[in-house]
């Protein structure tokens, strides 16, 4: 678990959403902060590097950060589903991610790694994933970081259903 740890902070910087995740470099973009995140698309290379991501708030899709091509995935919430939790792998770019939710499910996108692993998940008890942002370079995604806060459904620290 230390040695789990000490590789997530390796290659880390910051950024508005807090820890950075990747060796970051490039161009800076940044999603809404309060969103409601209701899905993410992930575009990766044969060489399994994340090439771009995209977040889905509400019923749209926001812009598609990163570079064009690859094989796209996306992973669509249910009505009342939240991300809590994040892990993922890196070297110059980031080469997996895994998005859990509250109920229990997970969607995997690109290739682990035996690179650089990480696992991204909110301070406090009942906040979920609001916003991403990170850097990309010529062949993709060079970081990420997260942005966590309270869903406007939360009551109690009981996550509501719709």
């Amino acid at each position: 678990m230390l040695l789990w740890l000490t590789l997530a902070l390796l290659g880390s910087t910051t950024c508005w959403a807090g820890q950075m995740y990747g060796i970051g470099q490039g161009k800076y973009f940044s999603t809404s902060s309060d969103c409601e995140i209701t899905g993410i698309r992930v575009a990766t290379s044969i060489f399994g590097l994340m090439k771009s991501i995209q977040v889905r708030c509400g019923s749209s899709w926001s812009t598609v950060y990163g570079t064009s091509g690859g094989n796209t995935q996306e992973f669509i919430l249910q009505p009342g589903e939240y991300i809590t939790m994040i892990s993922g792998s890196y070297k110059l770019y980031m080469h997996s991610l895994v998005i859990y939710t509250h109920m229990g499910r997970y969607g995997l996108f690109g290739k682990e790694s035996d690179d650089f692993s990480f696992m991204a998940y909110p301070d406090e008890e009942g906040q979920v994933l609001t916003g991403i942002c990170g850097q990309h370079k010529l062949l993709g995604i060079s970081g990420l970081c997260f942005n966590w806060s309270y869903p406007p459904t939360n009551i109690t620290g009981v996550y509501a259903s719709q």
